[in-house]
C-alpha cells in the first residue's frame, strides 16, 4: 500500500472526525477576521532600512508628518459676490472649530505684514477685519489679493484663473489612523456638499490625507465585488462543463471555506489589507475551482468505469492527490518567490498566498471526497459531459495540429518571441502614486482640477542641514536655497515651492511698505537692518516653525508635483540634484530630496529590479523541482520554454498597449507563471506514464497524454481565464492590468502546454525517449498501474 492510498484510507475512515477539524479550523479564523483592518498609510515598497526610507524618516523626525494637507478649491466667478464670499470664509470657520483639525489657511485667514517703525518690529493685520456687503467691497480684496500679496499666490489663490483654494491642516497624531477616515466621512465630505447645496457652487476636494480615504474605501468595496464576481463566474463556467448543480455545490463549499480562512490568515497573521492583500480572497477561489475540477472529474470517471463509490474515491485521493499537490506546490512556488523581496507589501503578499494556495489544496482533497461519499452515486446525466463531442473536436484539433503542423508551430513561437522582444524595449515604467486610481471617480478629477490649477497635490520634500544652529537664515544659505526655488519654478511638472524663502521676501516687501516689486531676497546691506525687525517680532513665529526646526539648523522646501511617471521624475531629480551639488557644498550642508512620492517612486523602481530576482527565483525553483520529479536534465528545457513563452508575449503587449510596469502589473509574471507550470506537470506526468506503458514509443505516448490531459486542461484554463477576467471589474487600473494579463497569459500558456510541449517531444524524441535519460521520477505523480488498468 503506497502513502496516497494510506492517506485516502485514512482521510476516508475519518471523515467524521475530518470535518470536525475542520469545523473547528474555520471558527478559529473566522475568530481572527475581527483583527482584520485596513491600511491607513501608502504601501511603502521600500526595505525598512533603504536609504530613501532613512532620509523620509528623518525629514518626519524634524518637521512631522508632512501629508496631513486637505485642500479646498473653487473656481466659480459667482463666489467673489458679498453672499457667497462670506460663506466660502465662514465654511473654513466651521472646520478650524473641530478637534481634528491643528489649523487652516484661508482668505480669511490672511494677514498682511507690516511695519512698525516706532517699535521696530513687523506687525500682523488682517486683509480685512468684517464682511463685505457689496460686490465692490469683495473685488476690492480682491485686487488687493491678487495684485499686493505674491507670497499667497498659488497657496491660497491663482492669480490668472481666480481659483480659489482653502488649507486644512488634519492633526499629525491622527493621519494614520481611523479617526483620519471618521473626520473625512463624517465630518468634511457632509460639510462641503451641504455647502454646494446651499449656494450651488462646485467645491473640489483633495489632498493625501482625502485621496488615501477615499482609495482605501475603494479597495474595501472591491473585495467584495471580486468574492462574489469570482464564485458567480467560476461556478456558472464550472456548471456550464460539469452540468451538475451537485458538483458546483460541493466546489463553491470548498472556494467559500477557502476564502474564509484566507480573511482569518490576515487577521491571525495581524496583517494590513492593501491594494495587493486584498486580491487573495478571490485569487483562491480562481486557484481553488481548478483543483475541484481535477478531483471531481476524476471520482466520476471512476464511477463511470465500474461504478464502486468506495473504490472511486479511494482513487481520487490516491491517484489524484499527488498530481494536485505537485501543481499547488510549483502555485505556491511562484508566490512564495516573493518572500525573499525585502520589501514588506510583496513579502506579505507572497506569504499569504503561498500559504492560501496550500490550505485550499488540503480543503479540496479533504471535502470533496468526504462529501460524495454521504451521496449517492452520480446519474448517468452528471457523467454525460465526459463524453461532449466538442470537446472531443477541440482535443482532435489539437492533435492534428501536432501531427500535420509542427512547423508552423515553430514558426509561430519564433515570430512571437521576436514580437515580444520588440515589445519589451517599448515597455514603460510608472511611479505615479496616482495612475491607478479609478479615473471616473470624483477624487480623480479633483487631482487633475487641482494640478492644472495649483500644480499637484503630492509634496516632495527638500531637506536643508545647515550642520550649525541658526544656519538656515544666513544671507549666504538663503540665497542657495533661492537658486534651488529657481530650478523648481523652471518645471512644469511642480508647483511653486513653499519654504522661508518666501518670509524672508514677504518680510522685504513688508519694510518698504508694502510694495510688491520688493517681493525678492533682501541684500547683504539690507539684511541686517530687516532682520532686526524680523528678530523683534513674534508675528512670524508660527508660519517660520513650519519651514525651520526650533534650533534654525534644518529649512524644508516643499513643492507639490503632477501625476508624473518614473522618467520624467529622474530629470527632475537630476536637474534638482546638479543645482544642490553646485550650491551646498558636501563639507558645510547635507541636502536630500524626500516626500511620500519620491518614496513611492524609488519603490516602484526597486520593485522592477526585485521582479527580476523573484521570477528567476521562481524559473530556478521549479526548474529544480522539474529535474528532481522527472530526473531528466533534458526535460528541464523542454518543459520551462512552454512556459516562459507567454511570459515574453505578455510583455511583448505590454509594450504595444503602453500598459507600463508598477507595482499592480510587477505581479503578473510570477503568477501566471507559476501556475502555467501546472498545465505542464499534468502532461509530463501523463507522459512518462504513457511513455512506460507503450515501451518508450513516444508517438503514442505523446498522443494519448495530449487526449488524457487535454480535457482537464482545458476546462482548468478556460475557469482561470474567466477568473482572472473578474478583477478587470475593478476601477482601480493596475487591477485591471493585472487582471486581463494574467488570462490572456494563461491562456496563451494552455495554447502553448497543448501544442508546443508535445510538439518539442515529438521532436527530440531520440534524445528524450529512452530509460537512461527519462529516469523514474522521485515521485510517482500518477500510479503507473493506472494506464495499465485501462489497456
Amino acid at each position: 500500500m503506497n502513502f496516497w492510498t494510506k492517506v485516502a484510507s485514512l482521510i476516508l475512515r475519518n471523515r467524521y472526525l475530518v470535518l470536525l477539524l475542520i469545523g473547528i479550523i474555520t471558527a478559529f479564523l473566522a475568530s481572527q477576521m475581527k483583527y482584520m483592518k485596513f491600511s491607513y498609510t501608502e504601501a511603502n515598497l521600500l526595505p525598512e532600512n533603504h536609504e530613501a526610507n532613512l532620509e523620509y524618516n528623518k525629514f518626519l523626525e524634524i518637521f512631522g508628518e508632512e501629508g496631513n494637507l486637505v485642500i479646498l478649491g473653487v473656481k466659480d466667478s459667482t463666489i467673489f459676490t458679498p453672499q457667497k464670499f462670506n460663506a466660502w470664509n465662514n465654511l473654513v470657520k466651521q472646520f478650524n472649530g473641530l478637534e481634528e483639525i491643528s489649523f487652516t489657511l484661508s482668505i480669511a485667514d490672511i494677514k498682511k505684514l507690516k511695519k512698525d517703525t516706532k517699535n521696530r518690529k513687523f506687525v500682523l493685520e488682517p486683509l480685512f477685519d468684517k464682511n463685505p456687503k457689496s460686490t465692490e467691497e469683495v473685488l476690492a480684496i480682491k485686487k488687493q489679493l491678487f495684485e499686493n500679496l505674491p507670497f499667497y499666490e498659488n497657496l491660497l489663490f491663482n492669480k490668472e484663473t481666480g481659483t480659489l483654494q482653502t488649507a486644512i491642516y488634519i492633526k499629525k497624531e491622527i493621519i494614520n489612523t481611523p479617526k483620519r477616515r471618521d473626520f473625512i466621512y463624517k465630518q468634511l465630505i457632509p460639510i462641503v456638499e451641504n455647502f454646494e447645496e446651499s449656494y450651488n457652487v462646485d467645491i473640489r476636494i483633495s489632498g493625501m490625507p482625502y485621496i488615501r480615504t477615499l482609495n482605501a474605501q475603494n479597495i474595501q468595496d472591491e473585495i467584495l465585488l471580486f468574492v462574489v464576481g469570482a464564485l458567480l463566474i467560476t461556478a456558472v463556467i464550472f456548471f456550464f462543463f460539469f452540468r451538475s448543480f451537485r458538483a458546483t455545490f460541493i466546489t463553491l463549499l470548498v472556494v467559500i471555506i477557502g476564502v474564509t480562512w484566507a480573511f482569518g490568515f490576515i487577521g491571525w497573521f495581524r496583517y494590513e489589507i492593501t491594494v495587493l492583500s486584498a486580491l487573495i480572497p478571490p485569487l483562491i477561489i480562481v486557484i481553488g475551482v481548478p483543483n475541484a475540477v481535477f478531483l471531481i472529474n476524476k471520482y466520476q470517471q471512476e464511477i463511470k468505469k465500474h461504478g464502486n463509490q468506495a473504490k472511486s474515491l479511494q482513487r481520487v485521493i490516491s491517484k489524484i492527490g499527488n498530481a494536485t499537490l505537485m501543481t499547488n506546490i510549483t502555485t505556491a512556488s511562484g508566490f512564495a518567490t516573493f518572500v525573499f523581496v525585502k520589501s514588506n507589501l510583496l513579502r506579505e503578499f507572497g506569504i499569504l498566498a503561498s500559504v492560501n494556495i496550500i490550505s485550499i489544496f488540503i480543503l479540496a482533497l479533504l471535502i470533496i471526497p468526504i462529501i460524495y461519499s454521504f451521496m449517492p452515486l452520480p446519474k448517468k446525466k452528471h457523467l454525460n459531459h465526459l463524453e461532449r463531442r466538442w470537446i472531443e473536436n477541440v482535443v482532435n484539433w489539437m492533435e492534428k495540429t501536432v501531427k500535420e503542423q509542427r512547423i508552423g508551430i515553430y514558426f509561430a513561437t519564433v515570430f512571437c518571441i521576436i514580437l515580444g522582444i520588440i515589445g519589451i524595449y517599448q515597455i514603460r515604467v510608472s511611479g505615479s502614486l496616482i495612475e491607478d486610481m479609478p479615473k471616473s471617480l470624483a477624487f480623480y478629477k479633483d487631482i487633475k482640477f487641482f494640478e492644472n490649477e495649483f500644480g499637484g497635490i503630492m509634496p516632495l520634500e527638500i531637506l536643508i542641514d545647515t550642520k550649525k544652529d541658526k544656519g538656515v537664515m544666513k544671507l549666504s544659505t538663503l540665497k542657495k536655497m533661492e537658486k534651488i526655488n529657481e530650478t523648481i519654478e523652471a518645471f512644469p511638472e511642480l508647483s511653486k515651492s513653499i519654504s522661508v524663502i518666501n518670509l524672508v521676501k514677504y518680510s522685504k516687501q513688508a519694510y518698504y511698505k508694502g510694495n510688491p516689486k520688493y517681493y525678492q531676497l533682501p541684500t547683504s546691506q539690507e539684511q541686517s537692518y530687516i532682520f532686526s525687525y524680523t528678530k523683534n517680532s513674534d508675528s512670524n513665529a508660527s508660519m517660520l516653525n513650519t519651514y525651520v526646526d526650533s534650533t534654525g539648523r534644518y529649512a524644508r522646501m516643499t513643492t507639490f508635483m503632477k501625476d508624473v511617471g518614473s522618467d520624467k521624475m529622474d530629470i527632475i531629480q537630476e536637474r534638482l540634484k546638479a543645482v544642490i551639488d553646485k550650491e551646498f557644498s558636501s563639507e558645510k550642508y547635507d541636502v536630500s530630496l524626500t516626500g511620500k512620492a519620491l518614496v513611492f517612486i524609488k519603490g516602484t523602481n526597486y520593485l522592477i529590479k526585485n521582479l527580476v530576482f523573484s521570477l528567476s527565483l521562481a524559473i530556478v525553483l521549479i526548474a529544480l523541482f522539474m529535474a528532481w520529479m522527472f530526473r531528466s536534465p533534458q526535460m528541464i528545457l523542454i518543459s520551462l520554454l512552454p512556459n516562459i513563452l507567454p511570459l515574453l508575449i505578455t510583455a511583448g503587449l505590454m509594450g504595444f498597449f503602453d500598459i507600463p510596469i508598477k507595482p499592480s502589473t510587477i505581479l503578473v509574471f510570477s503568477i501566471a507563471f507559476g501556475i502555467s507550470v501546472d498545465d505542464t506537470i499534468h502532461f509530463l506526468a501523463k507522459y512518462r506514464q504513457e511513455l512506460i506503458a507503450n515501451k518508450w514509443r513516444i508517438k503514442p505516448s505523446v498522443y494519448a497524454a495530449l487526449r488524457e490531459t487535454g480535457v482537464s486542461m482545458f476546462y482548468t484554463s478556460i475557469v482561470l481565464f474567466f477568473g482572472f477576467l473578474v478583477f478587470t471589474l475593478s476601477s482601480f487600473g493596475g487591477t485591471i492590468a493585472l487582471g486581463g494579463l494574467v488570462s490572456v497569459t494563461l491562456l496563451l500558456a494552455m495554447v502553448s502546454n497543448l501544442l508546443l510541449l508535445p510538439s518539442l517531444l515529438l521532436t527530440f524524441e531520440k534524445k528524450i525517449a529512452n530509460k537512461k535519460v527519462f529516469k523514474k521520477p522521485a515521485i510517482p505523480i500518477f500510479p503507473t498501474n493506472e494506464t495499465k488498468s485501462k489497456r
